[in-house]
This record gives C-alpha cells, sequence and structure tokens, in this order.
C-alpha cells in the first residue's frame, strides 16, 4: 500500500507552524475536502480546499519543539501545551515527500469572539498515554470522538 503523506504540517493564527512526521501520527482522519474560489476584499482569486472534519491521535515523540518555526513565548513545554491552551489552528499543509509536492487544507473555523484567534471547532486533550487527541469540527468534540481515552 502506498503512504499517503509524509508529514502534517500545522499552521497558527500567529504565524506558529508544526510539523509532525507520519511515524508520529497513530491516527488520522480529514473528511470530506472540496474544492472552492474565491476572492477577498478585492485581493487575488484564490483556490482553497476546506474540509468538513479532522481528528487526528498524535504519539508523544510529537511534541517536540522547533525553535526555528514557533515562538516560543507560546510555549513552554512542548507543542502538546501549545495545541491544548490555544485553539488557534487555521490550516495544515500534507507534505508527500514525492513529486505530488504538497496540498493545503483549510480546517472549519468559527471565531471565539470579536479577536478572532480562537477556534470554537477546535478541541484537544492528552490521554493518559501521552498522546494527543485533537479534533477540529463543527458537530463533535474531542470527547465525542476519543470519548474515554482523555481521562
Amino acid at each position: 500500500m502506498e503512504r499517503a503523506l509524509e508529514a502534517l504540517k500545522f499552521h497558527f493564527r500567529n504565524g506558529d507552524t508544526w510539523t509532525v512526521h507520519h511515524q508520529d501520527i497513530s491516527d488520522l482522519w480529514i473528511g470530506r475536502v472540496t474544492t472552492s474560489y474565491g476572492r477577498i476584499k478585492g485581493g487575488h482569486m484564490t483556490i482553497i480546499h476546506p474540509c468538513k472534519s479532522f481528528k487526528a491521535e498524535f504519539k508523544p515523540d510529537a511534541d517536540a519543539i522547533d525553535p526555528e518555526t514557533t515562538q516560543l513565548s507560546s510555549v513552554t513545554s512542548g507543542m502538546f501545551e501549545r495545541v491544548t491552551h490555544y485553539q488557534d489552528i487555521e490550516k495544515i499543509d500534507i507534505l508527500f515527500g514525492d513529486e505530488r509536492g504538497s496540498e493545503q487544507i483549510y480546517l472549519p473555523f468559527k471565531p471565539r469572539d470579536a479577536d478572532g484567534i480562537d477556534n470554537i471547532y477546535q478541541t484537544s486533550s492528552l490521554a493518559s498515554d501521552g498522546k494527543l487527541h485533537l479534533v477540529v469540527d463543527d458537530e463533535r468534540t474531542v470527547f465525542d470522538v476519543y470519548g474515554d481515552r482523555n481521562k
């Protein structure tokens, strides 16, 4: 079976990024990816690929911080802390590691407040085995998807 991706690169609204490699992802679902075309405030026409639902489970090794891509003021112990404390993942790049290059997917997003930084659709938690569970969905939370594993 052909491996579908080499890594996922997460983009946070403050400009931080986080790359998680294939071997550190134990569960992944990116559901109902579509293609949209748009123009915002007279800018360039763009093609975006929004998804309806995203869920993932990351092994403890994915918690590493890359100081080149993350503002260390937003995290003190690891990327899992960053994800559980700030709900601001906007999009991900699927990195294929071959001639296919990458594909950018926008996650469901609805601002929590007028600042527009935190996403009410993003929920996450740390499981007792040290894994991070992350869900971005307008109908389900991390507890709906991963349930008892987060206690």
